[in-house]
């Protein structure tokens, strides 16, 4: 019946167009209509190759529908987003953090999504938390856009080489920091310059010391973010530094630096996620290296046997899409062809989780990385957040975030002032 839906809608957009009395704004004199895709990335093709991908074969699929593809970094992005809000110009489809999506579809700016997903067959086919946390008064306004799948990758060699296990808890972790310290080894390799963002594994540490449970109250005001949970992890990333798990240059260097570092060899650990896999695959180190949840803490608060394997922001369309039934028909065939199990395993063939129930076919020998990767989400008792702790706030709230990490990290702020620091971001709101 949900095929049936569409195929009733693709009907009416032609007996529409026909009759020449529909919005024709997505149309062209050649008949092809086109769409706008607006993502985070200046470089969609070389950033981000499998939406590209997606894209190319989503195109293949139907010569009659161009995706006009776009991208700024983050920051620009988002502000860009803002902008073209105020003035009813948004992309189709855009890449959003879920903060701004929920203020821009209060404000009426982006399009309910419930009917559509629901007609394609695709609710069901998203795990019940990435349709919840998409949700606001059970009207869904963004779809998953990739997943979000972080920890750290872990050179086994090096850690043996050095008579050292894969750590399971914090502990473990800092004798392995000390150890690797003392022969001149980067422990976490990490990237501040240019890539604040870039604290994956501590943003899952932030659960592992009740930031779901916390968060609400912080930001209605009545609990802070600054509490004694948050300062014992903090104190323990001082401890990490300390103990020298840092590269010395984690502060002039970039992320992909920081990704360059450990695929030559020369860091026992790199703060990442999935989308690292296939640069790691394609290095000399690929067969030494697995996929890590992270560390549980004894003094930890609530689940430590945690993953964060969420959707990553999402995908929203635009609200004045929905009365341009030329555009309405393209999008909703682009949206049913991003979730189909043939767009899903692109995804994992650019080395990205698939985000619906889809199984992927993986071959453990060319994609042993993302292998790992997908193997610790699924191992026996391990459960996930429903979603990041940065996509729960705002923009600036996140960036203080980022900086309160990294602050510690080079010894710039004391546990203390990093948390402060994120306090006030949050009564600046």
């Amino acid at each position: 019946m949900r095929r049936l839906a569409i195929g009733a809608l693709a009907a009416t957009v032609t007996a529409v167009a026909l009759a020449g009395c529909g919005s024709t704004g997505g149309g062209s004199a050649d008949g092809v209509t086109k769409i706008t895709l607006s993502m985070q990335n200046a470089d969609v093709k070389t950033a981000d190759p499998a939406t590209w991908a997606i894209v190319q074969a989503f195109q293949k699929a139907n010569p009659d529908i161009e995706v006009e593809v776009s991208g700024e970094a983050v920051a620009d992005h988002l502000q860009k987003l803002s902008i073209a809000a105020q003035s009813d110009t948004l992309p189709d489809v855009f890449w959003i953090y879920k903060a701004n999506a929920e203020e821009m579809f209060s404000a009426g700016k982006i399009m309910d999504l419930t009917s559509t997903l629901d007609d394609l067959g695709l609710t069901e086919k998203f795990p019940a938390s990435t349709v919840s946390n998409f949700s606001q008064e059970d009207k869904v306004f963004g779809v998953p856009y990739q997943g979000l799948l972080t920890g750290l990758w872990v050179n086994e060699k090096i850690l043996s080489d050095n008579g050292l296990e894969k750590p399971t808890t914090f502990d473990e972790l800092l004798t392995v920091a000390k150890t690797l310290n003392a022969k001149g080894i980067p422990t976490i390799s990490n990237g501040a310059n240019q890539s604040a963002f870039s604290v994956w594994s501590f943003l899952t540490d932030l659960d592992r010391f009740g930031y779901s449970d916390k968060i609400e109250g912080i930001l209605d005001g009545s609990e802070s973010f600054n509490n004694p949970d948050f300062l014992t992890l903090y104190e323990h990333i001082a401890e990490l530094r300390d103990a020298g798990a840092f590269a010395s240059n984690v502060s002039t260097q970039t992320y992909q630096q920081a990704v360059d570092q450990f695929t030559s060899g020369k860091a026992a650990m790199l703060d990442s996620g999935v989308w690292a896999s296939s640069a790691i695959q394609e290095s000399s180190i690929a067969s030494d290296v697995s996929f890590w949840q992270g560390p549980q803490f004894a003094d930890g608060v609530g689940e430590q046997n945690i993953i964060m394997n969420v959707a990553s922001a999402p995908l929203a369309v635009s609200a004045k899409v929905s009365g341009d039934q030329t555009k309405l028909a393209a999008v909703t065939k682009f949206i049913d062809f991003y979730y189909s199990d043939a767009a899903q395993q692109i995804l994992v063939d650019n080395g990205q989780p698939p985000v619906t129930t889809y199984t992927p076919t993986i071959d453990a020998t060319t994609q042993s990385a993302l292998k790992s990767a997908l193997d610790a989400a699924a191992a026996p008792g391990v459960t996930s957040p429903e979603s990041q702790p940065d996509l729960l706030v705002s923009t600036p709230v996140a960036n203080a975030m980022y900086d309160s990490i990294y602050g510690v990290i080079q010894n710039q702020l004391t546990p203390e002032e990093a948390l402060d620091l994120v306090q006030k971001a949050i009564d600046a709101e």
